[in-house]
């Protein structure tokens, strides 16, 4: 089965979730969007009003203020894969809780198991724990590191940059930080630094 008709076949899965209680409350579930062969993959918090009424992530402000960071290093939408961690939408976009996280790491170890990226930008703190939990994404976001088989880039989330001029700033200057690496995502493997034996580390 190719990487496309797993990937359907899982998201028809998740439209059928039950392990937590958000769907109940959700319009539709939001598995995710993107070419199937993407060597980026997006992950976001949990889908917002939007996104639960049309089953898509990142389709409101913050999906255009992505389109348009995406633009700014030459890439679409289209060519990478974004979802978020949550696949129901919490209510009255409160965050997710820690069992509902839990619900759903499974559906996104799915995901990017099938998809194989080189690369994984955390959008927000909810994703930046998943990789990196005892870190602050104030602290070292735009900064890449080498997890196991991966990059990890974590940046700000576009909603957050959109209530603040300089988190938006910053988030701009870490997505034209890393052009070169997203342009070219199999410079990834070939820069990466010795880690130890944590796994982790920054690349640069």
């Amino acid at each position: 089965m190719e990487k496309k008709e797993k990937l359907l076949e899982l998201a028809a899965q998740v439209e059928k979730c039950t392990r937590c209680d958000l769907y109940k409350s959700a319009n539709h579930a939001v598995p995710g969007e993107g070419s199937p062969t993407a060597e980026i993959v997006f992950i976001g918090e949990a889908p917002g009003f939007h996104e639960d009424a049309k089953g898509l992530p990142f389709v409101g402000n913050a999906g255009k203020y992505l389109d348009l960071l995406l633009s700014k290093v030459g890439l679409k939408r289209e060519e990478v894969f974004i979802t978020n961690v949550v696949k129901h939408r919490p209510p009255q976009n409160r965050d997710p809780a820690p069992n509902e996280v839990v619900a759903c790491n499974g559906w996104l170890d799915a995901q990017l198991s099938i998809i194989s990226p080189k690369i994984i930008v955390t959008l927000g703190k909810w994703s930046l724990n998943r990789y990196l939990p005892q870190k602050k994404i104030s602290e070292i976001h735009g900064e890449p590191f080498q997890i196991q088989n991966v990059v990890v880039i974590p940046m700000y989330h576009p909603a957050a940059a959109l209530r603040s001029s300089k988190l938006a700033a910053e988030l701009e200057d870490d997505f034209l930080k890393n052009k070169r690496l997203m342009q070219k995502p199999q410079l990834a493997g070939q820069t990466a630094q010795s880690l130890g034996e944590s796994g982790q580390g920054s690349l640069f």
